[in-house]
């Protein structure tokens, strides 16, 4: 887009009598609150913040910022580790208050207002034994989750939430609406399950839920110490070869918060979910994994899946200070074990961790052009993140984070998954993008980009560039 305006008074009051939500301009109440996302590392200073009262508010506020040349941030759950929910001397779209959800059970239909976090999703769906695939961390924004892919307790057996995605509605660059299924708009449909935010602002998500247990069956088992981690990597990468797909599990490597009462010492926790009512059935499998490598500590027993989907979220209380990194791998041999429990035992403090999700199942059997998500064919993808209050710690945190991400780099095998990516100021947006999608999808998406938004009006996202 061409030079950035200045938002004047006249257009803050055509904006206040266009939309039913509400218009924050720096030094008006709950200015400084609207303004902040959940990275606490990242601080704008918008021009105005549009909290939007109704789904119509979309629209003009989509509109003023292009008429005016504003650089345009939207914000779902607002829980993007990069920090794009926010943006200096322009408009922040805040969609917090859009945040319905309904349910048709008998159709196990599911539709999403674009400001749900997994929680209002989860509080409304679970009492009819339904649960729509998600990620880990409950207060994440729907959208934002399904945009990008969605990894998460459900996974093996079901899918990414943009794999059980039906429709969206999408209001373009244009500030109009359209819908996008299989059925209309197809191309476009492609490119919003895993192309991220980059072509229009999502106003509702229409999904497919699946059945769920009352109670699903989960658990951790717990390791201390660098010797009994190389035997559980080496036993659960045994146990993932054999899996049935309603078996979804995922290492956790790092220093316990205080009140987990698991000491203050590292730990490699291995979760897992089992998805079926045959709670006997999914005992013997994790009993399999526990004699191959038993544990020094476990909690495994029956959970509502409100109360497992929200488990780890004291982890990530909104700012926090925050730096990611992924990638994918499918090797799990004493090279790569060597690498993983070298780092994880310099995790002698709290506030970086790292996950590696096991994948497969439902996940895998997608043909690898069905979405712009990259590497179906994966067997673990790894996410190092950071999570700390100090700003003392930045250099620390990130350092580790990097280095990690650096020692891993050989055996990687290709794709990186856009939520799980932390700000890369400086990096040249068609390599990050290439090295996210591969260039066949990434000149998919260039098309889709320069159909639905030939200007760039939203560039503030991990960016898909509608020019070579």
């Amino acid at each position: 887009m061409s030079e950035e305006a200045v938002l004047d008074e006249q257009t803050v009051a055509g904006l206040r009598d266009e939309v039913a939500g509400t218009v924050l301009l720096p030094g008006d109440d709950g200015y400084d609150e609207a303004r902040r996302v959940w990275n606490g590392m990242i601080e704008r200073w918008p021009a105005a913040v549009v909290r939007a009262g109704t789904e119509a508010d979309i629209g003009p506020v989509v509109r003023c910022a292009r008429e005016n040349r504003l650089p345009l941030a939207v914000r779902g759950g607002g829980h993007n580790v990069a920090g794009n929910g926010t943006v200096d001397a322009g408009l922040v779209l805040d969609l917090d208050g859009l945040r319905n959800v309904e349910v048709d059970p008998d159709q196990r239909i599911v539709r999403v207002q674009p400001g749900a976090t997994l929680a209002d999703m989860d509080a409304a769906t679970a009492p009819h034994g339904l649960a729509v695939p998600t990620g880990v961390v409950s207060s994440t924004g729907v959208a934002g989750l399904t945009l990008g892919g969605g990894f998460g307790w459900l996974t093996r057996p079901n899918g990414l939430a943009a794999d059980n995605l039906l429709s969206v509605d999408l209001v373009t660059a244009e500030g109009s609406t359209v819908t996008a299924s299989e059925t209309e708009n197809p191309e476009l449909f492609w490119g919003l399950r895993g192309g991220g935010g980059n072509f229009g602002v999502a106003s509702s998500f229409t999904f497919r839920a699946r059945p769920l247990p009352a109670e699903v069956f989960s658990g951790n088992l717990v390791y201390f110490g660098p010797e009994h981690w190389t035997i559980a990597l080496q036993a659960w990468e045994r146990w993932t070869r054999g899996l049935p797909d309603e078996l979804t599990s995922i290492i956790s490597v790092l220093v316990p918060p205080p009140g987990w009462e698991l000491g203050g010492e590292p730990a490699l926790i291995i979760g897992f979910c089992w998805a079926l009512e045959d709670q006997a059935e999914g005992e013997r499998i994790v009993d399999r994994l526990r004699q191959a490598a038993p544990p020094d500590a476990e909690v495994v027993e029956p959970a509502a899946w409100v109360q497992w989907q929200s488990a780890m979220d004291e982890l990530f209380p909104k700012g926090v200070r925050a730096y990611w990194k992924n990638t994918s791998f499918d090797r799990l041999d004493d090279e790569v074990i060597a690498v993983i429990v070298a780092r994880a035992a310099e995790q002698t403090w709290h506030g970086t961790a790292f996950d590696i999700h096991h994948l497969g199942g439902a996940y895998g059997r997608v043909p690898e052009d069905a979405t712009p998500f990259p590497n179906r064919s994966a067997r673990f993808w790894l996410n190092i993140y950071g999570f700390w209050n100090d700003a003392a710690d930045d250099a620390a945190r990130i350092n580790f984070v990097r280095g990690f991400a650096t020692d891993m780099r050989p055996f990687a095998t290709g794709g990186q998954y856009i939520n799980f990516m932390g700000a890369e100021p400086g990096q040249d947006p068609r390599s990050l993008a290439v090295s996210v999608y591969g260039p066949e999808k990434l000149e998919r998406l260039i098309a889709l980009k320069r159909s639905y938004d030939p200007e760039n009006l939203f560039r503030l996202n991990h960016n898909i560039q509608p020019v070579e």
